[in-house]
């Protein structure tokens, strides 16, 4: 069993029983800090302070992290600097009990490093540093894992394509496009991914729609399963495969930092497909893993665990309709239960 306790190694990683995990992580690690509840923009020649400050693995650990706390056997799969940073994010992913084999060490390149600015409702990001020097598609493993969260781009498309014939379903994710170019190409890197969740601008721009819906059917045409995060607004989802539509309401919270929001609800709705729940459910159940976490400074440092869920509706009644969150006390076993006593 590899839990909390007991967390695995990286001899354990490179094991081929072990990547057979729930779930498989890759693309760029980041180190992030995260200033909370700004009142606003920085301002040239002042200083802001915020009590709701964290520093954590960010980027590709975001779904790691948050994926592990759901009680899924997580590998991470990225490029690693020689630098201090590094290692802090090599540390507290192994704390999480994720496995870090899968970590490459690049001599003399330096992790990124993120400033994570939070006020109006959303957040602002500065980075700094390179991009990794290595491309993701020469660091994936032949195979590994259930289901797989993948910061997709050209490297990795071949990957992806053969992805359902080695029994893995892939959540894609293609991120910002800082060029504002949005070219539909690009999204030829998720052929072969059982679902993509954009957000809501990043679907409209690449569909070249003005609405999420219309945005979600647009790309239900290229995987199985779209899923258009809308912030604030909720969630719209379709599969293609049965025709199912989910247009889900948001989960009532004061948004304190949405750092790494879209990271932690696909990771949260990939640890939810390794059970036979249906759409709605698992998208209400991403949702709410979601929301707790923004609703608190950090990240996916402060994703909540299986079982915080319940106790934190009954501590939360105004967030959302109890009833809307009733499969939690039948179908959440499933969920936190230990890799070992699952069935593969």
């Amino acid at each position: 069993m590899h839990d909390r306790m007991h967390p695995r190694t990286d001899a354990d990683v490179l094991d081929a029983d072990v990547l057979h995990a729930d779930v498989l992580v890759a693309g760029l690690l980041f180190f992030d800090a995260v200033f909370a509840d700004l009142h606003g923009a920085p301002v040239l020649g002042e200083e802001h302070w915020t009590p709701h400050f964290a520093w954590t693995p960010g980027g590709i650990a975001n779904f790691a992290i948050a994926a592990a706390r759901l009680g899924a056997s997580t590998d991470a799969c990225a490029a690693v600097g020689d630098d201090a940073l590094s290692d802090l994010c090599r540390a507290s992913l192994a704390a999480e009990g994720i496995g870090t084999g899968l970590l490459r060490t690049m001599p003399g390149w330096t992790v990124p490093v993120s400033a994570c600015l939070g006020y109006g409702g959303d957040r602002a990001i500065v980075t700094g540093g390179t991009a990794s020097p290595v491309p993701l598609g020469d660091l994936l493993p032949a195979q590994g894992g259930r289901v797989a969260a993948l910061h997709v781009d050209a490297t990795t498309a071949d990957w992806v394509r053969t992805s359902s014939d080695r029994g893995l379903r892939v959540f894609a994710d293609v991120g910002w496009d800082a060029t504002g170019t949005w070219d539909p190409a690009l999204l030829d890197a998720i052929d072969g991914a059982y679902a993509f969740t954009p957000n809501d601008r990043e679907a409209m721009a690449y569909t070249r729609t003005d609405d999420p819906v219309r945005a979600a059917r647009a790309l239900a045409e290229r995987v199985p399963l779209s899923v258009v995060t809308r912030g604030a607004e909720g969630v719209v989802a379709v599969d293609s495969a049965t025709g199912d539509e989910v247009v889900a309401a948001p989960v009532r919270v004061r948004a304190v930092d949405a750092t790494g929001a879209g990271d932690v609800f696909c990771a949260a709705l990939a640890v939810a497909s390794l059970t036979d729940l249906p759409l709605r459910e698992r998208v209400d159940f991403a949702a709410l893993v979601a929301a707790i976490t923004v609703s608190r400074p950090g990240g996916a440092s402060t994703a909540p665990r299986a079982g915080d869920l319940a106790p934190w509706l009954a501590a939360n009644p105004a967030a959302a309709d109890p009833d809307r969150f009733g499969f939690l006390a039948t179908s959440l076993p499933s969920l936190a239960a230990p890799v070992a006593d699952r069935t593969p």
